[in-house]
């Protein structure tokens, strides 16, 4: 965790400015400590119609509503609304780079937080979370390019085997995972080709 807090408070994460043509969201990369080193929660998304990333894994948050004074302030809200942790500045460990959505129109900010003992209390948006240590999101053989399936269209892209209760991790939280681990320098294995896809 100290390398982490280090590595994190001296990035100078990459800012997208608001162009108008996109929509804007925040996440929070929660980071604690386990028995086997330090873990990252996941949330996987409860389906409903009407949200783009209906069933997927990926971290608290959301949409930056009118009343948030930042992208921040939205990360922390999102958070203590989805897994009722309440964020404050004196975990806040450091930014990663913002990303722009390749089939959804939005633009992400993700902040990392460091958590002790955090209840997870979960609510209606969320089937379920978990904490998955970092050094089991870094076995090569989870590493795969996969086949998914996106409004009816298939796609292959890199993603992360995570169990068989879930989808893998793909899209914006992957590119925000292995972001973090380049930004700790401890880069993930490149995504190798499978014959069978798992979506």
């Amino acid at each position: 965790m100290e390398t982490i807090s280090h590595q994190l408070h001296h990035h100078q994460p990459n800012s997208l400015e608001d162009d108008g043509r996109y929509g804007c969201a925040a996440v929070a990369l929660l980071i604690r400590e386990g028995q086997s080193g330090p873990e990252v929660l996941f949330i996987q998304r409860a389906k409903h119609a009407d949200d783009p990333w209906s069933g997927n894994l990926g971290f608290p948050g959301g949409r930056i509503d009118p009343g948030d004074a930042t992208a921040y302030a939205a990360a922390v809200r999102e958070t203590e609304e989805e897994v009722g942790i309440c964020l404050s500045a004196k975990q806040f460990l450091g930014q990663l780079d913002d990303h722009h959505g390749v089939r959804i129109p939005v633009h992400v900010s993700c902040f990392v937080f460091f958590v002790d003992d955090a209840a997870v209390v979960e609510n209606y948006e969320v089937s379920r979370s978990f904490w998955m240590p970092l050094a089991t999101l870094k076995e090569e053989g989870r590493h795969q390019m996969r086949t998914i399936n996106w409004n009816g269209q298939p796609f292959e892209v890199p993603s992360i085997y995570i169990d068989e209760d879930g989808p893998v991790l793909w899209g914006l939280t992957y590119r925000f995972i292995n972001h973090f681990f380049q930004v700790i320098k401890q880069p993930l294995a490149q995504c190798r080709h499978q014959s069978i896809a798992k979506a």
